[in-house]
């Protein structure tokens, strides 16, 4: 069967890319060796490890701050686990069931099965039964994602030592979990654990939490997660992993001395980065050239090296967010019917579902240091906010950071409650370059969270901050 465009993966940056195509016009097939659509994020990652974290976050507040609202729960409370790991899989399954049906509305032809190139035009389709399917198709956009990183030091067994997969379908509340990485990954399951009673300890061999976003907001993180019960053991690293049936030894050495010690616990889940996946994909059969760390290269159009086959999301250069690949798969798609699309990596804004939530979008203070530019910056703590005080989520702050003679908005840095939604203010103005006095200027509805970002400007164009 010829197809205009074949879709290899079925994640947020494939399902969204064969939508498009199809809205334009183009015969499309999307290819998925699983049984399910949706790839990790809706699978094993961003829907089904925040459907976790609410749950956790709805235990912890009963326990801790219901009786501050007068709510008073006559026989305590209990974490019913599996009930939670149940409630999480029906998310799940709802997510994936929605994209099957907008397969459909969009008339898009679905393959299950492996999909790997036999040549430039022709995709073979190995499936489950043992049978081969092939396809023809004028263009191809490579949306396999990528796979949790395990180096073999670590004895990863699924069992005892896990990834977030794994992490996600523990039905028995462990009683203690090592996490390797201080990353997003690891600090948000790490928390959802905590809150249900887990003790947490976490290995970073950097000196931060989220070293890739602002310092403070990785300070800030690690501050409330402490109050969690969490334990941080920032610049060492993991030597060993050693599982058995019962639980796990992880070897642990200071970054910069032989000081060593050894953490036991009920499970170590290994969240230390992601790989781009591209196995037994028949890139050598095409030709289609891989950097060092296996992401496959393309050029300003996500094109790879053979004209005709692009790449989108976790598989090429960038951050790995499923909506950088949604932007990706746009673009390719538009690109392909004659458009002009384009996408500022600046401004894809990064999350961090803990609570308090963390959330960035343009340069951090390090960044802005690092490059010589002039900035001034205005930061305002939730604790000053009069909806965080009724909300009782008074933890964290809003961070602005502007250009020291334009006032243009570079950075704006957030940790607090429903910063993942509040960041998209600070997206929608750095994109048309507003200045911090333009956002200063907008009337912010009284009393929310958003007026701790319009006050955190006031204080960027100079010392106007109202309530501190």
């Amino acid at each position: 069967m010829q197809y205009d465009v074949t879709v290899i993966g079925s994640g947020p940056g494939g399902y969204v890319a064969a939508i498009r195509c199809a809205q334009l016009g183009f015969k499309t097939a999307i290819i998925e060796r699983y049984n399910t659509l949706g790839g990790t994020c809706l699978n094993v990652g961003c829907i089904p490890s925040k459907a976790l974290l609410d749950s956790s976050e709805h235990f912890h507040n009963a326990v801790h701050k219901f009786d501050q609202h007068g709510i008073d729960i006559k026989g305590g409370v209990k974490v019913n686990l599996p009930q939670m790991i149940k409630r999480k899989s029906e998310v799940v399954d709802q997510t994936c069931g929605g994209i099957n049906f907008l397969m459909k509305k969009n008339k898009i032809d679905v393959f299950h099965g492996h999909g790997s190139f036999k040549d430039k035009n022709t995709i073979s389709i190995a499936k489950e039964d043992g049978k081969t399917e092939e396809i023809t198709t004028k263009n191809t956009i490579i949306a396999t994602g990528s796979k949790p990183i395990t180096p073999a030091a670590f004895n990863y067994d699924k069992k005892r030592v896990i990834t977030s997969t794994e992490a996600l379908n523990i039905t028995k509340l462990p009683k203690r979990m090592v996490i390797i990485g201080a990353g997003v990954i690891g600090l948000e399951l790490g928390s959802v654990y905590a809150r249900l009673g887990t003790e947490v300890e976490v290995v970073e061999f950097a000196d931060s939490c989220i070293a890739s976003m602002d310092k403070d907001c990785g300070k800030e993180l690690r501050r409330s997660l402490k109050k969690l019960g969490m334990k941080f053991h920032l610049k060492h690293k993991v030597t060993e992993v050693k599982g058995t049936s019962r639980g796990v030894t992880v070897g642990v050495q200071k970054r910069d001395s032989e000081d060593k010690f050894e953490l036991k616990a009920d499970y170590c889940l290994i969240a230390i980065g992601r790989r781009a996946y591209t196995d037994n994909l028949g890139l050598e059969n095409v030709g289609i050239a891989k950097d060092d760390r296996g992401r496959i290269e393309v050029n300003g159009h996500l094109e790879t090296s053979v004209p005709g086959i692009y790449a989108i999301g976790d598989v090429i250069k960038g951050a790995m967010l499923a909506h950088k690949a949604e932007e990706e798969g746009t673009l390719v798609a538009e690109q392909l019917a004659g458009q002009k699309p384009h996408i500022d990596y600046n401004l894809i804004p990064g999350v961090v579902y803990t609570w308090p939530e963390v959330a960035a979008v343009g340069q951090t203070e390090e960044q802005l240091k690092e490059a010589g530019i002039a900035y001034k910056s205005g930061k305002f703590p939730y604790k000053a906010l009069g909806r965080a005080r009724a909300s009782t989520d008074i933890e964290g702050f809003v961070k602005v950071l502007s250009h020291a003679d334009t006032d243009e908005i570079l950075g704006v840095h957030m940790v607090g409650a429903r910063a993942a939604d509040m960041i998209a203010e600070a997206v929608a103005l750095m994109e048309f370059r507003a200045s911090a006095e333009d956002a200063a200027r907008m009337s912010h509805a009284h009393p929310t969270f958003t007026e701790a970002f319009r006050e955190a400007c006031l204080g960027a164009t100079g010392d106007r901050m109202i309530h501190v």
